[in-house]
């Protein structure tokens, strides 16, 4: 154990973060997300298991290490509700507050169809799976700079 680190971060996933570079990406997701298939294609190529946490507590331990980025208009992206591109959520909301929180700032979120939210998952660093039960509990995180 380590001062002045959430123990929700286990080993491997702190690892990851220190790993990734300023406009690197990294995915938080629910249960329901193929998390397994598509972390293959990442740069880190495996997922990330953060058991027995979910997408709120889980991005409110990585926020407080990790910067978004500045330099884009949309740091943070989601997967749209399939069928209802204005759809809401409630993790939408959840997770907007804790984000423009951690940045004391409001942060842009970007919706992303979700076969188009998979391909940009591919594109990222790595990909960390909570155990929410979702759904639309997928997020793509920008990496800035400290």
């Amino acid at each position: 154990m380590l001062r002045g680190i959430d123990p929700v971060l286990n080993a491997e996933l702190i690892h990851a973060l220190m790993l990734m570079g300023h406009g690197d990406q990294l995915v938080l997701c629910d249960i329901n997300h193929p998390a397994e298939t598509i972390a293959k294609h990442t740069t880190y190529g495996r997922l990330i298991d953060v058991s027995g946490c979910g997408l709120e507590r889980l991005a409110e331990a990585v926020l407080k290490l990790f910067p978004l980025d500045t330099f884009v208009d949309a740091p943070v992206k989601r997967m749209q509700v399939v069928g209802d591109a204005d759809g809401q959520m409630p993790i939408f909301a959840v997770m907007q507050t804790v984000i423009d929180r951690a940045e004391k700032r409001p942060v842009q979120m970007e919706a992303l169809e979700r076969f188009a939210f998979y391909e940009e998952a591919k594109k990222s660093f790595a990909i960390v799976r909570t155990s929410d039960p979702g759904p639309y509990g997928c997020f793509i995180f920008c990496k800035g700079v400290v």
